[in-house]
């Protein structure tokens, strides 16, 4: 019997332990597990205690982080996958297939951001009207008359003036 409690003990991590493992900060494991991107279970002395599967998991949030994609898109597509089973080369696919989409749209927005930013750089127009980054095809005409907090990349909203 406690043959079996210790090989089922060696099946599960501390958090130290995905910490070392995973390169990742304890307080990041913490804050992982407080947004719901990964779980553990308390042993009797109060102590966490992770799955294996878990590092792949860490592993998937890390790369998903470096390339830019939020943790709120990382965890909305970490619900898709079944629980209890780490992410697969196939889980991984087609996740990836869905943030490339999301990546080459920022690629294109950077890449134009970069190629007007040549023009803007000490022309002192302040022009909301006809600036290209700040406002792109006077899009704020839309909400009215006034000044207006908006993102250019978002529709403008009539609702509310500053």
């Amino acid at each position: 019997m406690k043959q079996h409690a210790n090989s089922a003990h060696r099946k599960e991590l501390s958090v130290g332990e995905v910490a070392h493992r995973s390169g990742v900060a304890v307080s990041a494991l913490h804050f992982y597990e407080s947004k719901g991107l990964i779980s553990s279970r308390r042993n009797t002395g109060n102590q966490r205690r992770y799955t294996r599967d878990v590092l792949r998991v860490v592993s998937l949030i890390k790369v998903a982080q470096r390339v830019g994609i939020p943790l709120a898109e990382i965890g909305e597509a970490l619900a898709t996958l079944p629980e209890r089973r780490a992410p697969s080369a196939d889980d991984w696919r087609r996740l990836s297939d869905h943030w490339k989409n999301r990546l080459e749209e920022r690629i294109d927005h950077l890449v134009k951001l970069r190629d007007q930013l040549d023009g803007c750089i000490g022309c002192g127009c302040l022009s909301l009207e006809a600036c290209p980054l700040r406002n792109p095809d006077d899009i704020a005409a839309q909400a009215g008359p006034g000044a207006r907090l908006f993102d250019p990349h978002k529709p403008p909203d009539t609702t509310t003036s500053a």
